[in-house]
């Protein structure tokens, strides 16, 4: 007879092997990499002290191989999440006095609105063997939730197929939300893209562009084997004035960014901005996947009129098409990238409460809030700026 999974929460992903975790987490979606997320928690940015404390879920075969597993961690508030419930705290205090709602557990990639996948199964399996771990991850999750009592547990920026599954095997409520994301049509340089656009749009977007390239700055291109540890440092304290200045502290530091410039290498894609007097005063950082370049953050010393629209959005299209990738994706919010080409599109994510009046009231607002947003979605496409013809 043989031996059952195991199935196992710990306390670090330096307890998982970096192959076999990578093995599961595949290469599309360099965020659930072991690289970045042994990088959060080696730099500080995760631990007790940030309210993030690293809880991964792993399952492993009879022969003691892992083929499946999950970054998870106990959360002690709803910072850095971008996928908010804090609302949903006050109510649970509300309705359930002496109740915390924190802590809850939650299956993430911290401070990363990324969408992709949370629920990592070995693709070697079987699809029937793949759903029935996924499966067993949603069940371990829930099940941990209700005997060590935390409040809940959540999926947040997974795939529509983890959040289905979650749904309709495991209990888990569903939620809908929305980004921009850019998708290259074949293009074969930037212009091809304009060319895509109506007359008004395309007009606009040259109009930004030369105020940007109007200041006389020069832009530069990095990747992660490139960076030395003063090009690190100079980047930082972009990210962290602008974050500073704009909203509040900053979750990431300096020790991150140079640990993703020497575990990631060319998957990271920096653009630096110097000015006149040679001087390094804007950037913006990107991770690269197979088919997709992530846009994260941007950080400035010192205001220019576009430059923002230049480096986060144009200077990541041109990239995206010279390097033959399929897609732009550059994070949360953002009405305003509609208008310069990046199209809605959904994101999803999952939420477990035990059966009761809270859960009641939480699925009847999603219910609502559902259908707010696949109207908002739907309206949303009206107002791409593509030629119709």
């Amino acid at each position: 007879m043989s031996c059952p999974d195991q199935i196992q929460f710990v306390s670090s992903v330096s307890q998982v092997g970096s192959e076999e975790w990578d093995h599961l987490a595949g290469t599309l979606n360099p965020f659930v990499s072991h690289a970045f997320l042994q990088a959060l928690e080696k730099s500080g940015c995760v631990g007790e002290r940030t309210g993030w404390i690293p809880y991964p879920l792993t399952i492993r075969d009879s022969e003691g191989r892992l083929v499946a597993a999950a970054p998870s961690y106990i959360k002690l508030h709803s910072k850095g999440e971008y996928i908010f419930d804090y609302h949903w705290a006050e109510a649970y205090h509300r309705l359930q006095p002496g109740l915390d709602y924190y802590p809850k557990l939650q299956v993430a990639v911290p401070y990363t609105p990324v969408p992709g996948p949370r629920l990592l199964v070995s693709s070697e399996l079987p699809k029937n063997q793949q759903q029935k771990y996924r499966e067993k991850l949603l069940n371990a999750l829930r099940e941990q939730a209700e005997s060590v009592r935390f409040s809940s547990a959540h999926i947040t920026f997974c795939e529509e197929v983890e959040r289905t599954t979650a749904q309709e095997s495991s209990g888990f409520l569903s939620r809908l939300g929305e980004q921009y994301h850019w998708f290259n049509e074949g293009y074969e340089n930037f212009d091809d893209f304009l060319a895509a656009l109506t007359s008004r749009k395309r007009k606009n977007i040259k109009k930004e562009r030369r105020k940007a390239q109007s200041h006389g700055l020069e832009i530069h291109t990095f990747h992660g084997s490139e960076l030395t540890d003063s090009l690190c440092l100079q980047f930082f304290r972009m990210y962290e004035k602008t974050c500073l200045r704009k909203w509040g502290q900053p979750y990431l530091n300096l020790a991150f960014f140079q640990e993703i410039a020497a575990r990631l290498g060319d998957r990271l894609v920096l653009f630096l901005v110097r000015d006149t007097d040679g001087k390094w005063i804007a950037g913006a950082w990107n991770l690269r996947g197979d088919k997709t370049l992530f846009g994260r953050n941007w950080g400035c010393l010192r205001d220019y009129d576009c430059l923002h629209f230049e480096v986060c959005y144009y200077r990541a299209l041109e990239y995206a098409i010279e390097h033959g990738l399929e897609k732009v994706e550059a994070g949360a919010q953002g009405l305003h990238k509609i208008q310069r080409g990046y199209r809605p599109r959904a994101v999803h994510s999952a939420h477990f409460f035990e059966p009761g009046p809270f859960r009641g009231a939480i699925e009847q607002y999603l219910l609502s809030e559902r259908l707010e947003t696949e109207f908002r979605l739907e309206a949303l496409t009206d107002l791409e700026p593509f030629r119709r013809d």
